[in-house]
């Protein structure tokens, strides 16, 4: 086979591979099969938390309490629970196919079933004045903080992940003070696991927790501030706090107790308005902008965004 021939046949043999691919991908070219990095929420959300599990992010209306469900591949998908006409802020999947949803002002939690969207158990946490605002799941337990008030309330989950009849409640005392404002907001583990760490919005501060007790000590930031700090996420010895209303993600290198800390780098992005809350999915971070400054309608648009850690 002479030179034209053979550059015939490479033509001929990639044409032939790049259909291939098509109709493996249904079609699709491959550069339209990417992940998005930004997709739409339904106008008029109002998203506050954010969950993933597998291929799907969840995220809880501040309006209606409605979960809504996005396929990573495609950005789309659609409401899997309707919500109780209140709040749904912090949330997190477990390994038993259900999401904890921190209920907000209601000042309740709930457990939904992420394959049929029906609420398995709620718990009234508190009355009067209260905000659930975030939830995490350490070891057989769920964590819920209270902005309002210096507490925690925990789930002790039984064998398989049993829900128990009611939940606990913990305390805060020692160094956090809580004042006028939104005290408690995120929390995560701490990197040896036997501590949690909170976020205090109105100070900036970062605290660590003693699960068992509920006494609290000031993390060493070094002087750095986590003013509106929201929700956190723990990656390794890394934390990403996203300070909301400043548009940005703290990356903080922790000590391995979680005792003290390094601020690293913060992480903005053109397309930040006003993201509360952080969870990962391969090398992304993916975040709800909540849009708090900006006045809510049933028409005003919401969108997630992703960025590279």
């Amino acid at each position: 086979m002479g030179i034209v021939g053979r550059m015939r046949s490479a033509i001929l043999k990639t044409a032939l591979g790049s259909a291939l691919i098509a109709a493996l991908l249904g079609g699709v070219p491959a550069q339209a099969a990417t992940r998005p990095d930004t997709f739409p929420l339904p106008a008029g959300f109002q998203p506050e938390g954010i969950a993933i599990g597998g291929q799907h992010a969840y995220f809880g209306s501040r309006a209606t309490g409605d979960i809504y469900r996005a396929d990573l591949r495609t950005g789309k998908g659609g409401v899997i629970s309707k919500g109780p006409g209140t709040q749904s802020l912090g949330l997190k999947t477990d390994g038993h196919g259900r999401l904890f949803v921190a209920g907000g002002t209601a000042g309740n939690a709930r457990v939904i079933d992420l394959r049929t969207g029906a609420v398995l158990k709620s718990y009234q946490l508190a009355t009067g004045t209260s905000f659930v605002n975030d939830v995490i799941l350490v070891g057989r337990d769920a964590y819920f903080t209270d902005s309002a008030n210096p507490v925690l309330y925990k789930l002790e989950l039984g064998r398989g992940g049993a829900l128990p009849a009611e939940a606990v409640k913990i305390p805060l005392s020692g160094a956090i003070q809580y004042t006028t404002g939104n005290n408690a907001n995120g929390i995560a583990p701490s990197p040896d696991g036997r501590s949690l760490l909170i976020v205090q919005s109105n100070t900036g501060k970062l605290f660590e927790v003693d699960p068992s007790s509920g006494v609290t000590t000031e993390v060493d930031l070094g002087g750095e501030s986590l003013v509106n700090g929201d929700g956190l996420l723990l990656a390794g010895r890394t934390l990403y706090a996203v300070q909301n209303r400043l548009n940005t993600i703290a990356v903080i290198g922790l000590a391995r107790d979680g005792a003290s800390g390094k601020l690293v780098k913060r992480l903005t992005d053109d397309r930040f308005d006003v993201p509360t809350t952080v969870a990962a999915h391969g090398h992304r971070l993916y975040l709800p902008n909540a849009r708090f400054t900006t006045t809510p309608t049933p028409e005003t648009a919401y969108d997630v965004v992703a960025v590279k850690p």
